[in-house]
C-alpha cells in the first residue's frame, strides 16, 4: 500500500494540472482572447467558467477597463516660436482585443499612445501663439487631439475615450519675465491714471477757486448795493424827518454832544458862557424864572 502513495499523489497531481489547463475564468472586467496552436479562434468572450482542451488551447488576458495614460509636462513650440508647458492626460481603453494583440502583443500600449498624442499636440500647438494656446484654443485643441488620436489609436485596436489638457503654461525662466513685464505695465498703468487724476483735480479745484471769486465778488457787489441802497434810504428818511421839525432835530444834536462832551465828573471843558453850545441850559435857566 505505501508503494501506491506515490503513484497516488502523481496522479492527483496530473488531474489537478489537467482540471487547471481545462478550465478558466472570463471576468467581466477583462478582455480575453482564445488561441488554438497559436491562432486566435475567438476573441472577447463573454463572462464565466469556460473549458479548452489542454495543451492545444491556449488564453490571453487584458483589462478591459478604461485605463489613464498621466503624461506629465511636455514643452511644445508655438507658431510664435515660444515653449509652452503642457500637461495632459489620456483615457483609453481596448476596442478590437485580436487586432489589439496583433499590434501589440506583449508592449507597452502606453508609449506607443503616448509617442502618437506627443506628435498630434507639436502639431496642433505649433499652429497657434501662445495666446490662443495659453487660454483662447484649449477646448478646440482637445477635441482635435481625441478626435485625431481616435482614429489612428484604431488602427492597433484602441479607443480613445479622451485626452485633456491639466496645465498649460509658460516655462518658469519665461514666466518670471512675463510677471515682470505685466507688473511693469500695470504700474505704468497706474502712474498715468494717478497722473490723469491729480490733473483732473487741479482742474477741478481752479475751477471750484474761479467760481468761489466770482460768488465772492458778486455777493459783494450786492452787498456794497444793498447798503448803499440802505444808507440812501436812511437819508431820505432823516431828511423827511427834520424837515417836518427843525428845532427838535436841533435839540436832539444838542442832547447827543452833550452825552459826548461831559461823559463822566472827570471832564472838563473850558469854554464860553455866551457860547451857542450852553444855549439850551440858558433857555432851561430862563423857563425856570
Amino acid at each position: 500500500m505505501s508503494n501506491r502513495l506515490p503513484i497516488i499523489g502523481a496522479l492527483l497531481l496530473l488531474a489537478l494540472v489537467l482540471i487547471n489547463a481545462t478550465f478558466y475564468t472570463v471576468d467581466q472586467r477583462e478582455r480575453v482572447l482564445l488561441f488554438r496552436l497559436g491562432e486566435v479562434i475567438a476573441a472577447d468572450l463573454p463572462p464565466g467558467l469556460k473549458v479548452k482542451t489542454p495543451f492545444i488551447n491556449s488564453i490571453v488576458k487584458y483589462d478591459g477597463r478604461i485605463q489613464t495614460l498621466d503624461r506629465g509636462p511636455v514643452r511644445y513650440q508655438t507658431s510664435e516660436l515660444k515653449n509652452v508647458v503642457v500637461d495632459s492626460f489620456v483615457k483609453w481603453r481596448i476596442a478590437d482585443t485580436k487586432r489589439f494583440f496583433v499590434s501589440v502583443g506583449a508592449g507597452d500600449v502606453n508609449t506607443r499612445l503616448a509617442q502618437m498624442v506627443n506628435d498630434l499636440s507639436r502639431n496642433e500647438f505649433g499652429k497657434r501663439t501662445v495666446q490662443e494656446a495659453v487660454s483662447g484654443d484649449r477646448g478646440e485643441i482637445m477635441g482635435i487631439l481625441r478626435e485625431q488620436a481616435s482614429k489612428r489609436a484604431a488602427e492597433f485596436g484602441v479607443e480613445v475615450i479622451d485626452v485633456r489638457l491639466k496645465r498649460v503654461d509658460l516655462p518658469p525662466e519665461v514666466s518670471s519675465s512675463v510677471f515682470t513685464r505685466m507688473e511693469a505695465e500695470r504700474k505704468r498703468v497706474a502712474a498715468e491714471l494717478r497722473a490723469k487724476g491729480a490733473e483732473e483735480g487741479e482742474r477741478i479745484r481752479s475751477q471750484t477757486d474761479k467760481e468761489r471769486t466770482l460768488l465772492l465778488a458778486q455777493a459783494e457787489r450786492d452787498g456794497q448795493r444793498l447798503r448803499g441802497q440802505g444808507d440812501a434810504d436812511a437819508a431820505a428818511l432823516y431828511a423827511e424827518v427834520i424837515g417836518q421839525d427843525t428845532d427838535f432835530y436841533d435839540f436832539y444834536r444838542s442832547l447827543e454832544a452833550y452825552r459826548s462832551s461831559i461823559g463822566t465828573s472827570r471832564d472838563l471843558l473850558v469854554l464860553d458862557p455866551d457860547s451857542a453850545f450852553f444855549r439850551y441850559f440858558d433857555n432851561a435857566r430862563a423857563g425856570a424864572r
